[in-house]
């Protein structure tokens, strides 16, 4: 099959890819709903994750700065799943790179910004929930570390969260707009590391599907959308991916 899968990449003039936690795991980040997510070990963690009641519970934030200042994404690098990304990209066959990850980590192995589109944000910005202001997010950390367990912003006084998308949030509209364009146009799509069950954007997939792409999943457990995909890989991501992709080849 994989070798069925090259042969349509091969054949491909546009391909889109969705990309979840999972092509980070081999990275050192943990997934979220995964046998050993962080939600799956420690339900009480999606709270630091939810719009309500990060605004609404100051503890809630002095929380999750400590957990910004302890995740692993820092320290983290790109695998060999974010670097066959840039492979195919460099081939010219990679249209759009839709990432539900906030890591960073496509744009660190190579991948070009405007190619990649960050539908749920980044954690390297932060961002006031008041006046809008961006800043580095390692700035913020600094006064973490310096002992302002919950750092207003220096310009209003509001509340500062990373640039991410927390649940209650909606999504950027022209992220989600250029996402979904992205798939209606592209000939095959290569959905990987997620297991497809965060909406709206697991909609891309049966867009795509809906104008006519093959649809190939790719990930290390069964997802919401295999029976609609023409092939499902199982495994892990920064093995299979470079096979795939053809890196090498």
């Amino acid at each position: 099959m994989i070798e069925t899968v090259r042969r349509w990449i091969d054949g491909a003039e546009r391909v889109v890819a969705l990309t979840g936690a999972g092509i980070s795991t081999d990275s050192g980040i943990p997934d979220f709903r995964g046998p050993q997510g962080v939600w799956t070990r420690n339900p009480g963690a999606e709270k630091l994750a939810t719009l309500q009641h990060y605004l609404a519970d100051p503890d809630v934030r002095r929380r999750a700065w400590r957990s910004r200042l302890e995740s692993p994404a820092w320290q983290a690098k790109p695998n060999a799943g974010h670097l066959a990304f840039v492979t195919l990209e460099r081939r010219g066959k990679l249209h759009a790179l839709i990432t539900q990850n906030v890591d960073g980590l496509h744009l660190a192995a190579g991948s070009s910004p405007e190619r990649v589109i960050e539908i749920h944000g980044t954690l390297h910005e932060v961002l006031c929930l008041g006046c809008g202001e961006r800043a580095p997010t390692e700035r913020v950390l600094a006064r973490v570390r310096a002992g302002e367990a919950d750092p207003p912003c220096r310009s209003c006084g509001g509340i500062l969260k990373t640039a991410t998308i927390s649940f209650g949030q909606g999504l950027v509209s022209g992220d989600l707009a250029r996402s979904e364009g992205a798939a209606r146009s592209s000939d095959l799509l290569l959905a990987v590391g997620t297991k497809l069950s965060v909406w709206p954007i697991a909609g891309v997939v049966p867009v795509a599907k809906e104008a006519g792409a093959r649809v190939v999943i790719v990930n290390a457990e069964p997802t919401e959308m295999d029976e609609l995909a023409d092939a499902v890989l199982r495994g892990s991501i920064s093995e299979l991916l470079p096979r795939v992709v053809g890196v090498g080849a």
